[in-house]
């Protein structure tokens, strides 16, 4: 199933979507259904089951609360989200590989998860606006993620359990200001300009989307592809890195750990080919969707 949130961003509503009928309000279909997308996390497998029959009784009927999707406003799953979103750097072989060669340095693999985050000010929705920040950098990339959307309370799960405690997964673009990466001399804050996480447009729940290893992974410039991979490229599964990033660290319904880049990104390019005002951004991986944002000046 796939949820979305919609709406004005000072009234969001939780929906499902349906390719042929469009963005359906859960609330208004089941008054008895949670009003946005961290209640119905929280509300486990109940609230997730009374959503999908209401959703499918939905379809049945003629009418009812749906909106068409080409008049849907989807907004960011969490549009604003209660922590920051955890983030992997490189986590893809061929990213990793892409990367020393563009440092002129030999590559290395991390032993462990490379974990930073991306403050709730980045987080942004389909069919926003990633802001240019003409005056903090002049080298801005791109960085199509598939992003876990945990489930359940959990702390110090091994890694044979933590496929448990996942909800289900959406996208994001792990928007970057490479110079200010280097002269900062780590990842937060070339990464957490505002705006520099576009999420969405959906959230698939955990059964539905399957094994997370296998799904195509790619991003379009202006049309152009840039990045074409597939999730078997990680180093670190989803497993892995739910059940290290949360040992002694409590993890809580609704968080996002977005899990890092395939090769393609502007950086391991020649000539490097940084995002401009005006260029058009469409992150999509295999079950979930198109996530498409626009650079604009700012």
């Amino acid at each position: 199933m796939k949820f979305v949130t919609f709406g004005a961003l000072a009234a969001p509503r939780l929906g499902a979507l349906d390719a042929e009928r469009g963005v359906l309000d859960l609330k208004k279909a089941n008054s008895r259904l949670p009003g946005d997308m961290v209640a119905l996390i929280e509300g486990g497998a109940s609230a997730l089951k009374a959503a999908k029959s209401t959703f499918e009784a939905a379809r049945k009927k003629k009418g009812g609360p749906w909106t068409p999707l080409n008049r849907a406003k989807l907004l960011a799953p969490f549009p604003s989200p209660r922590k920051n979103v955890f983030c992997v750097g490189r986590n893809y072989k061929l990213h990793i590989l892409e990367g020393a060669r563009a440092r002129g340095v030999e590559p290395t693999f991390p032993k462990v998860p490379e974990f930073f985050s991306k403050p709730r000010t980045t987080v942004i929705g389909h069919d926003a606006s990633i802001l240019r920040h003409e005056k903090d950098t002049q080298q801005l990339d791109y960085e199509v993620e598939l992003a876990v959307v945990i489930g359940k309370r959990i702390r110090d799960v091994p890694e044979d359990k933590a496929m448990a405690a996942v909800f289900g997964y959406t996208i994001c673009n792990d928007v970057t200001a490479r110079d200010l990466q280097r002269a900062h001399g780590q990842w937060f804050k070339g990464k957490s300009l505002d705006t520099f996480c576009p999420m969405g447009p959906c959230i698939v729940t955990a059964d539905e989307f399957g094994d997370p290893s296998g799904h195509r992974i790619s991003l379009k410039v202006n049309g152009e592809i840039r990045q074409d991979s597939n999730t078997s490229d990680l180093l670190f599964g989803v497993p892995a890195l739910v059940s290290s990033l949360c040992a002694g660290l409590t993890l809580e319904p609704g968080d996002v750990i977005s899990t890092g880049t395939p090769s393609g990104v502007a950086m391991g390019m020649t000539p490097q080919m940084w995002l401009q005002v005006g260029d058009v951004i469409e992150a999509e991986i295999e079950g979930i969707g198109v996530l498409r944002d626009r650079v604009v000046k700012g």
